[in-house]
């Protein structure tokens, strides 16, 4: 038996138990093995792709009809491109772990991957759950956007044999599609990344050292050969700090500028690269040396850089496995040579606060997921404080485990507040990254209060209820326009209760949640016949699934919603 492997599936007992009522709803699974297998695929989604409970159900997609793919996830469009992934699942009863993962299941893949990025081709036998992620995914190619796309192959047991490789060759999908393959080893590396990490880092040439502010910090030069090994022997453990983590795993035009310079202009590489900040407990060196110096940290983490680090580990390993090649295109380049810009800051244990500002202040200069970052803002905390007067939990910082129904996460916040009360529904489902980001001041204003965000929250939450446990009645716009029906309803709820957004407060709140609590799915209903009153002035002929999420992604409805 493989220890890692047990693990894993002793883990699973838990898990089961956690998606059980939705298994058996949403996708009619009831057998004791499928739903063993599903949970493996669960756990494979969520930690591979750092989501919530609910957002990792919502990518399930196995069932009959799946095209072999068993979940897929889409991310939002950034630079004119997006990212997929697709996920297949194997388990097998054994723990060995020593069942490599099919050639056939691969096949089955690549056919998937053919068919669903081709708006052309004609979806036949697919799962409802599935063709609504493809045709959302075929409407931005429509509209331009261009996929990226990332196929995750989970077991456990081994990877794919040489047939299984020979299977991706022949597909010759070229670098639009990676291939990663994941089981219980991977699963167990990423989920103890909490562990401290202790190492010795190697620098280049002179330092700087220098105590300042209670802190330390150490500013140098690293060759990316030790960058490289540093990254193989730790992985994403290393960045655990880093809130753009897993980007470094996607192939997007960023990594691949990372790349190119290093391959085509190594020497310079130092010169041209923004350079790896880490953050550690404490650190020491030989002072009396007066370069070259090996530096030993305690729990080292990366909070910038990540995209340089994972690109320069993968540069690394693609020149490994073609140095031999005559006609290889890193014959004759000397990445040995190359170096990095490297920062390290000791930082006050018992400052949590300088940890965040440092992460923010260095990433946020691109686009990233600043969710976690402001969960010490002081609105957030503002927040958290006045929900516990109505009796509710406010998660301003993630948190693992199921949710209660009176715990409301910052992130589905966010959403319902922009939905509901910003009346912009479409950003609000789309947007998603940036309402950390751009949309903060827009959703978290001044006059944001907590009986207005529990407000948001509650009729949000029936819209999505719906979405997710579609009822056989419901009507076909509800799987993409959630956001919209929520928006609508908010605006019902108001005129029952003869009040603006300003005068929900906390004097009115339990007169609202009373109203809710009694005509909650009335309001659903009729904000979804205004819905549909407004696609039938839009559309003469009944809309395509592709045509809906294009409508409902621009949010070309809302003026009509409002008039």
């Amino acid at each position: 038996m493989n220890i890692n492997a047990s693990i894993i599936d002793q883990r699973l007992e838990g898990i089961q138990d956690e998606i059980r009522a939705r298994a058996d709803h949403e996708l009619h699974i009831r057998d004791a093995d499928r739903l063993k297998s599903l949970s493996f695929l669960y756990l494979c989604v969520k930690v591979m792709l750092d989501l919530d409970i609910d957002e990792a159900f919502d990518c399930l997609t196995e069932g009959g009809g799946d095209f072999g793919v068993d979940a897929m996830h889409m991310t939002e469009e950034v630079d004119g491109e997006f990212t997929v992934t697709l996920f297949q699942g194997k388990y097998k009863k054994a723990l060995e772990g020593r069942s490599e993962f099919e050639a056939t299941a691969l096949e089955a893949m690549v056919n998937a991957v053919r068919h669903i990025f081709d708006p052309s081709s004609a979806l036949e036998d697919i799962n409802k759950r599935l063709k609504i992620k493809v045709e959302a995914a075929r409407s931005m190619i429509r509209d331009g956007v261009f996929p990226r796309v990332r196929v995750i192959a989970c077991n456990n047991g081994l990877k794919w044999n040489k047939s299984g490789e020979e299977v991706i060759s022949r597909a010759q999908f070229g670098d639009r599609v990676t291939w990663q393959h994941v089981n219980h080893d991977v699963l167990i590396h990423i989920l103890q990344r909490f562990k401290p990490i202790d190492e010795m880092l190697r620098f280049t040439g002179k330092a700087i050292v220098e105590d300042m502010n209670y802190s330390r910090i150490c500013v140098g030069r690293m060759a990316v050969t030790e960058i490289a090994a540093l990254m193989k022997k730790n992985g994403d453990r290393l960045l655990e700090r880093n809130i753009r983590r897993y980007l470094g795993l996607h192939n997007n035009r960023v990594n691949e500028g990372i790349r190119n310079t290093l391959v085509s202009n190594s020497a310079n590489f130092y010169f041209f690269n923004n350079g790896i900040t880490f953050i550690c407990n404490d650190f020491s060196y030989n002072g009396l040396q007066n370069s070259d110096y090996q530096v030993r940290v305690e729990n080292l983490q990366i909070v910038n850089g990540g995209q340089t680090c994972m690109t320069i580990l993968r540069t690394f390993e693609e020149w490994e496995r073609t140095t031999q090649d005559m006609h290889s295109p890193f014959e004759l380049v000397p990445l040995i040579d190359a170096s990095v810009l490297v920062r390290i800051y000791k930082l006050p244990k018992d400052n949590e606060n300088i940890v965040w500002q440092i992460t923010h202040a260095t990433n946020s200069q691109n686009p990233v997921d600043l969710k976690d970052l402001l969960s010490n803002d002081e609105k957030q905390r503002s927040l958290e404080m006045s929900l516990q007067h109505f009796g509710y939990t406010y998660r301003r910082k993630r948190a693992d485990g199921p949710l209660k129904s009176t715990d409301i996460t910052s992130g589905t916040a966010a959403e319902a507040v922009l939905a509901v009360w910003r009346e912009a529904p479409h950003q609000a489902k789309f947007y998603t990254r940036e309402h950390f980001g751009k949309l903060y001041s827009k959703i978290f204003t001044e006059t944001l209060n907590a009986a207005q965000l529990i407000i948001a929250v509650l009729l949000y939450r029936i819209a999505e209820n719906h979405r997710r446990r579609p009822e056989p009645n419901d009507s076909y716009c509800v799987p993409y326009a959630s956001c919209f029906i929520a928006m609508r309803m908010g605006h019902h709820l108001l005129q029952d209760l003869k009040v603006s957004l300003a005068g929900l407060n906390h004097q009115t709140f339990s007169q609202a949640k009373a109203l809710i609590d009694q005509n909650g799915e009335q309001y659903f209903l009729t904000a979804t016949k205004d819905i549909e009153r407004a696609l039938d002035s839009f559309y003469v002929e009944p809309p395509s699934m592709q045509q809906l999420s294009a409508t409902f992604r621009r949010g070309d409805l809302i003026e009509r919603l409002q008039a």
